[in-house]
């Protein structure tokens, strides 16, 4: 629950470092020389789920925050992602920067809708939004299917028009997406088929530097662009939950064939944050997201074999 103190193993030899990892809310991790807490570069799991299927008990689906100099960034808007951003203590009228890895639904089908919510909290600045297309007929849809709601909003609340507070920048190929005084935003494709505008992002701020590797399979351009990065986030999967997910499933063969060519199992992201030299590895995006009988210690024995720095298998609403 938020605001509930929650410990972060690192299943490795070294002890936890109080307040580097926490539930969002509980307070600010530990500063470096000469930082304030309003400076420091936040990286806040929203949602540690894979896969597009709703489940009891299960992890929220795909979202993740980083907050340089106070404003936030939002790397994918799995359903339910503005409630989480709450969840944080994060006021929904300050998001400015909402950025998608790719278009499976887990990772999209909330994007309207975080728009929506952001300006019915007051939002009076513009949003960017930056991915892949078709992000920009994405949000026309969007619009053609609340046009009521808006129209009457404006009428009747005295609401500014959402419509023309948002700027859509999208892309087709890698490169350096979002540059400012405070961050630079670099975006690499990844391989995720069928799907080829599959993204992985790095931000580079002053105290740090983060990746988030959107969903992927084993990836030689993620390693590049994460090379000596701070933090890497890696989507992670479990060879025998998803046998398990599996044989539960009709279509068992195609769904074992798209896991095992689209996404990466926990012996290969260790190889990728090991290739990369990574100082920390964060677990997100559990494929299967739901299974309690897969311990945080059975996510890193795997990763293990391969990676010797600092491991940390996500929660919903934690602070790294």
């Amino acid at each position: 629950m938020p605001g509930t103190s929650r410990r972060a193993f690192l299943l490795d030899a070294s002890a936890v470092a109080i307040g580097t990892v926490g539930m969002a809310g509980i307070g600010w991790p530990m500063l470096r020389a000469g930082q304030t807490a309003a400076q420091k570069t936040r990286l806040i799991l929203l949602g540690t789920g894979g896969g597009p299927r709703v489940v009891k008990g299960g992890r929220s689906k795909p979202a993740t925050l980083i907050v340089v100099k106070g404003v936030p960034y939002v790397i994918d808007c799995g359903e339910g992602v503005a409630q989480r951003l709450v969840d944080a203590g994060v006021q929904l009228n300050t998001v400015r920067h909402v950025l998608i890895t790719h278009h499976h639904s887990d990772h999209n089908l909330d994007f309207g809708n975080l728009i929506y919510d952001a300006w019915v909290s007051g939002l009076t600045l513009a949003i960017d939004a930056y991915g892949p297309p078709p992000l920009h007929a994405m949000l026309d849809a969007y619009w053609q299917l609340n046009k009521f709601d808006i129209d009457t909003r404006i009428a009747d609340e005295g609401r500014p028009d959402v419509r023309k507070m948002v700027n859509v920048h999208e892309y087709t190929a890698p490169g350096v997406v979002v540059q400012n005084a405070d961050v630079k935003v670099t975006a690499t494709r990844v391989r995720h088929p069928p799907i080829t505008a599959a993204y992985a992002y790095r931000f580079d701020a002053a105290d740090r530097s983060i990746v988030i590797s959107g969903d992927t399979a084993y990836s030689p351009e993620l390693i590049e662009l994460a090379k000596g990065a701070d933090v890497l986030v890696h989507e992670a999967m479990d060879r025998a939950g998803i046998e398990t997910i599996i044989g539960r499933l009709p279509n068992a063969p195609t769904m074992r064939e798209h896991l095992m060519a689209s996404h990466t199992l926990v012996e290969d992201v260790g190889k990728v944050a090991a290739a990369a030299g990574v100082k920390t590895l964060v677990l997100s995006h559990l494929v299967p997201a739901d299974d309690k009988s897969i311990t945080d210690a059975m996510w890193t024995t795997g990763v293990r074999k391969n990676f010797r720095g600092r491991i940390i298998v996500g929660r919903d609403l934690m602070e790294v």
